[in-house]
């Protein structure tokens, strides 16, 4: 391989790298704990902000609009004329030279349309750092703490539905089996270094590091994911919006039903249709009428996946069915051609459609959210829980270490760097110069590939990467002796470093494909902790390797190769042999 390729793929790597740190050094460096507490708040508290803010922000531009016209725009200000010249742009009005007050006032057509830009410039700004949030490295329980939820199987529920009393062995099986199914779950949804037990009172604890978001807790850990097929009733729908017309203010009962029991049948009931709004709340935008005869149980359901709509490409989930629900649902839709067909989630009708054909395998349905589609895909696929839950508390939970815990083991981690960095500095002279760039280089692509794939840090991780240190320093060791021994025989500097490299590439090889076996085998088989490391120490022994025998030797190339270093310095000890034998 040549040196102009080398340096193209170091410089490639380097650039991607920075391109996935970004995220990471804007989450923990310039980002405060405003920034921060923004970006974890719910989507109702993003709403609720957005709008506040903007609220604020319109009350002061219409005092300064009232005030004076002429009046510059104030710094807090200053991106309304962002806004304002967009508006100017689409419109192709002409912009002005220096912006007033009077020229973004006047750039809008209404008060509502003001408002409504003012809002979504809040809304974009808080989305920015939940995606870069998300696009970070996380910290672990120890380090930065997470979420601590209790759940509370409803086991008498599950007697209800048996009709009979579970022995302690059945009521065992069922809490274990809910705890595997809670543990598939936050794995598919990417969550990493969860802790998952079951208390002494067959409670179920769960700790999920990072950031609190209430809001996707209860989507996977609930994770009811209930959802049913049923047929809508037009007739009945006819019948409520008549009772509804008459009774605007209190048309609905306790339980959610029409206060007037005779508005429906025996076998209707009332739901609420919902639609997400921009900020993915839902909101209640009508109610319709279904029949309470499950058309087709969501049990059914063998596989889901997520995909665009092709021609408004808006996020769609498709089903598919095994053989029964197949069956089941090509007779329902056979029969109810030119019906309505409703997708009722939690009780909640989410989308509606007309039924033009019979439909027996694969069913598409939208009206999601893209994060909402995929969660209920994976809610789906990792199964049903066999035992109603019910959320119990949820708290978010500091660093399990303590702070003056993290403090010191980040003090001994920056003291034992430092230190190597110091012996290799020493005793390896300008090679060691060479191997502490490789070293910190290796920590740099190492966080950049943690950060690409949102992995959490915590304590066993962070050993895992004092152990590639380690073992990236013993790969630097290993070539630069096998070099010095090759100087030592009387060859140019050229000549024993791509020796040297020769000899030690395959010992090099060696030791960390045996490692890395290892720790690939503690990832697919261990959890939690164990994981964390085994993952670590894998990605940082291919790091590792790559700063040893690529960068540092692109490095020796170009001082021998292009800038014609004769002699090599690469020990204190500078003695050649041969030559003061002659």
């Amino acid at each position: 391989m040549s040196k102009r390729l080398r340096l193209l793929i170091v410089l490639a790597f380097a650039g991607t790298a920075v391109w996935f740190l970004v995220p990471t050094f804007r989450w923990y460096v310039q980002y405060g704990e405003e920034e921060r507490a923004r970006a974890n708040a719910s989507r109702d508290q993003v709403r609720a902000l957005s709008r506040q803010e903007a609220q604020d922000d319109l009350a002061e531009l219409k005092w300064l609009a009232n005030s004076d016209l002429s009046t510059e725009v104030p710094a807090d200000l200053e991106y309304t004329i962002d806004l304002a010249r967009d508006r100017l742009r689409i419109e192709r009005r002409d912009l002005p030279s220096d912006w007033t007050v009077g020229d973004v006032t006047t750039a809008f057509p209404s008060e509502a349309e003001t408002f409504s830009d003012l809002e979504g410039h809040y809304r974009a700004q808080i989305t920015a750092l939940k995606d870069t949030r998300d696009a970070s490295v996380q910290l672990g329980l120890d380090l930065q703490g997470g979420m601590y939820v209790v759940i509370q199987p409803d086991l008498e529920a599950l007697e209800e539905q048996q009709g009979r009393v579970l022995s302690r062995a059945e009521r065992s099986s069922a809490l274990a089996r809910s705890l595997q199914v809670l543990e598939n779950r936050i794995d598919q949804f990417g969550v990493t270094e969860p802790q998952i037990r079951q208390s002494a009172d067959e409670q179920i604890i769960v700790e999920v590091p990072g950031a609190p978001d209430p809001e996707r807790m209860d989507r996977f850990i609930l994770g009811k994911g209930r959802l049913n097929f049923h047929i809508v009733s037009e007739e009945a729908i006819a019948r409520f919006r008549e009772y509804q017309a008459a009774n605007p203010a209190d048309f609905l009962g306790p339980d959610g039903q029409p206060a007037d029991p005779s508005v429906l049948q025996a076998g209707e009931l009332l739901r609420g249709r919902y639609e997400k709004d921009v900020y993915g709340v839902d909101q209640l935008v009508g109610y319709t009428v279904i029949f309470e005869q499950v058309g087709l149980e969501g049990t059914h359901i063998q596989s889901a996946q997520v995909t665009p709509d092709p021609f408004t490409q808006q996020p769609t989930v498709v089903f598919r069915l095994d053989q029964e629900g197949g069956d089941i649902f090509f007779n329902l839709t056979s029969e109810n051609v030119n019906n309505v067909l409703a997708v009722v989630l939690d009780d909640k009708v989410k989308a509606a459609a007309v039924i033009s054909t019979p439909i027996r395998n694969d069913v598409v349905v939208s009206g999601f959210t893209e994060v909402e589609a995929r969660d209920l895909a994976l809610v789906l696929e990792t199964g049903a829980l066999p035992v109603p839950l019910e959320v119990v508390s949820q708290q978010a939970v500091g660093a399990s270490l303590g702070e003056d815990a993290i403090r010191q083991g980040v003090r001994a981690i920056a003291v034992g760097m430092a230190a190597v960095l110091v012996f290799m500095l020493f005793y390896y002279q300008l090679a060691g110069l060479i191997a502490n760039l490789a070293l910190v280089l290796n920590l740099f692509f190492l966080v950049a590939v943690l950060s690409a794939f949102n992995f959490t840090l915590t304590l066993p991780s962070i050993a895992g990467v004092i152990l590639t240190v380690g073992m990236a320093v013993d790969a630097n060791v290993i070539i630069y002796e096998r070099i010095k021994e090759e100087y030592r025989l009387g060859k140019t500097a050229g000549a024993a470093i791509q020796a040297g490299y020769a000899k030690a590439f395959w010992t090099v090889m060696d030791a960390n494909i045996t490692t890395f076996i290892a720790a690939v085998a503690l990832s697919y088989l261990g959890s939690g902790p164990i994981r964390g490391f085994a993952v670590t120490l894998s990605v940082g022994i291919l790091s590792s390797m790559f700063s040893a025998l690529v960068i540092s030797r692109l490095i020796f190339d170009f001082l021998t190769e292009t800038l014609g270093m004769q002699r090599l310095s690469i020990s204190w000890r500078r003695r050649r042999p041969r030559e003061q034998a002659a």
